[in-house]
């Protein structure tokens, strides 16, 4: 009878992957601007969803499962188990609104798609607008006016979220989160999510804000006390606490330089893809998605003593143009190659253990990516990779002035992931007759005040995780996988004694935290490595720390980074990757990782080239 099961459960992998690797390959394309076929993404992504969603399923598994007499097979089929149980929708009606909910969402990315957005640029011309060239002028333009341009970009786009069907699509989430049992789409998404309850959730969250209040309004007294009042505001506050040491900071970490940075510093760490095929379009431009994320069309996982490697696609949003691009677009190259080792690592027997959606947990997925660009503002990861074009490391100097703009405002910025939660939570329990444009916007000020104690820089609506299903109310699982980072952290700091360049962390990572992928809880894979369960204290200790304090720690870690041999090169990742810029292959590592970095260097080089020639950019 095993066979019977073992036959079922092959069948299932080869039907999961047809489905799931046509939606991501759509997906792709459409997020990446190379195809306007939203019809056809629609219908992959429909189609996915059935697959996913079929109440059929659940009975066949029980079934194959009671066969089941190998404990292999049993794990694959209870995998499958956990995933049809987190998705399948018996209801005929909630199906339907499914499929509903699914064209309106794909209906508003179209529309969003085609918004034409416009800031100012440092010379006063009147340029296209994207979300991560605003915020990083917010950051780094020394232009009042620029930094001004920025926030009525987000404003505006705010505006046009309230005003083109989002609140629509809000209502049908909830429609279909009743018709599933629950109070709402926020009830419905954390229990799904993090299998946990809103009450569950806020009460960890109530608890951070509670720790870090008292940080929080010491932060912005100081910084009205220094810079005056008018530092608060929203189009200054970025700037006002680190503009300046973003610019210091950027002819020491050039987005031309960004790939070798990563490729070097993940392979001194151990990390490794087993095979893996890895896509990365890492540049804006007008028509792709103005956010960084990871998707893997093909889930890496064992098939019947057979490994079948990842595929996966990343992507970032640098404009080496921009003074700050560099760092952002390098912390968004670490934070998304931290999810592509996660997913490339997962050594389970179907494909459902490799996968960002439920049962995989968000929060346990961000931790391993946050875990990886936690690593960029270590003083000994300055130290060791952040030199200017003469070849000169940073100054110590720099690293005390990051320290000194950056530790203040800790709580503030991880304060401004659980905002979201907030607001969320409200925006969903609205009645709709409430829920107007004006009424919406109006919560967000409200809750921006509340949890920041000013108007947030990046405000609410203009966050893109908010308008589709995937990510809407799950941005908390941010907070939750920062709070899993530092304990993380902690751990590895006290074993070993520092993070840069440990070739540790590679192997211990993948044993614990990426091999059994969502066959294990959070708090299971956490208790595995690190002996200790979930808890938001570490991070809370770690916004509280005073600048002496951080400062002391940042001293100590270079000064042992100094004793410490040479990491060498590493282990190679072994990965295929290419880099390419919508269709246009950048550089791949067919002939080798050295031809690989010099073609990306040297074609960003070209294009910084051109930038600067351009007498202006339209």
């Amino acid at each position: 009878m095993s066979s019977i099961a073992r036959n079922y459960l092959n069948q299932l992998n080869a039907d999961y992957l047809k489905v799931h690797r046509r939606k991501e390959d759509l997906f792709w394309s459409t997020y990446m601007g190379t195809s306007d076929d939203q019809a056809g993404f629609t219908a992959a992504e429909q189609a996915y969803k059935a697959f996913c969603a079929d109440p059929a399923r659940l009975p066949v598994l029980r079934q194959m499962q009671a066969q089941a007499e190998e404990a292999d097979l049993r794990r694959g089929l209870a995998g499958w188990a956990a995933f049809f149980e987190c998705n399948v929708i018996e209801d005929p009606a909630a199906a339907a609104l499914m499929d509903e909910l699914v064209a309106a969402e794909a209906d508003l990315f179209a529309r969003r798609k085609g918004l034409k957005l416009t800031l100012l640029d440092e010379q006063g011309r009147q340029v296209p607008g994207s979300l991560p060239a605003a915020s990083t002028a917010l950051a780094a333009s020394a232009d009042e006016a620029v930094r001004q341009s920025a926030l009525a970009m987000f404003h505006s786009l705010e505006q046009w979220v309230v005003d083109n069907g989002f609140l629509e699509v809000v209502a049908l989430r909830n429609r279909f989160a009743r018709a599933m049992g629950y109070r709402d789409y926020f009830d419905y998404k954390v229990h799904k999510n993090e299998q946990m309850s809103p009450a569950q959730l806020f009460a960890i969250l109530d608890d951070f804000i509670a720790r870090t209040d008292d940080r929080l309004h010491q932060s912005l007294e100081e910084l009205k006390a220094a810079k005056g009042e008018a530092a608060l505001l929203p189009h200054n506050l970025r700037y006002s606490v680190s503009g300046d040491v973003t610019r210091q900071l950027d002819p020491y970490v050039p987005f031309s330089r960004a790939l070798k940075d990563w490729v070097q510093s993940f392979r001194r760490l151990g990390i490794q893809y087993r095979g893996a095929t890895l896509t990365l379009d890492l540049l804006t431009r007008e028509g792709k998605y103005e956010n960084g994320f990871c998707h893997g069309p093909v889930p890496s996982f064992w098939q019947e003593g057979e490994w079948v490697p990842a595929v996966v696609n990343f992507t970032s949003l640098a404009d080496p143009a921009q003074v700050g691009s560099g760092w952002s677009g390098l912390n968004t190259l670490f934070h998304e190659g931290g999810h592509a080792a996660h997913f490339a690592n997962v050594t389970g027997n179907a494909p459902c253990f490799s996968q960002e959606f439920p049962p995989t947990s968000m929060a346990y997925a961000e931790t391993q990516s946050m875990f990886c660009d936690s690593l960029l503002d270590d003083a000994d990861w300055l130290k060791r990779y952040a030199r200017n074009g003469a070849g000169e490391a940073i100054h110590d100097a720099l690293i005390q002035a990051m320290i000194e703009a950056r530790q203040p405002f800790r709580a503030f910025n991880e304060r401004q992931i659980a905002l979201v939660a907030y607001f969320e939570r409200d925006l969903y329990a609205m009645a709709e007759s409430e829920r107007t444009p004006g009424a919406v916007l109006a919560l967000a000020r409200k809750w921006e005040r509340r949890i920041l104690g000013v108007e947030s820089p990046r405000p609410l609506l203009a966050i893109p995780h908010l308008l589709n299903q995937e990510s809407a109310c799950a941005y908390h699982g941010y907070l939750l996988a920062l709070m899993a980072v530092e304990q993380t952290r902690a751990y590895f700091l006290e074993r070993d004694g520092y993070l840069t360049d440990n070739p540790r962390i590679g192997p211990d990572l993948a044993a614990h935290y990426w091999g059994p992928g969502n066959g294990m809880t959070h708090d299971e894979t956490l208790r595995s490595l690190t002996g200790e369960g979930f808890s938001a204290a570490a991070l809370a200790e770690a916004c509280n720390r005073s600048v002496a304090q951080a400062w002391q720690q940042a001293q100590a870690c270079m000064a042992a980074a100094h004793q410490r041999p040479p990491a060498g090169e590493g282990t190679p990742l072994d990965a295929q990757i290419r880099v390419v810029h919508g269709a246009e292959l950048i550089a791949d590592n067919s002939e080798s990782e050295a031809r690989m970095l010099a073609d990306f260097e040297a074609w960003i080089r070209r294009l910084e080239a051109q930038q600067r020639a351009e007498p202006t950019r339209a």
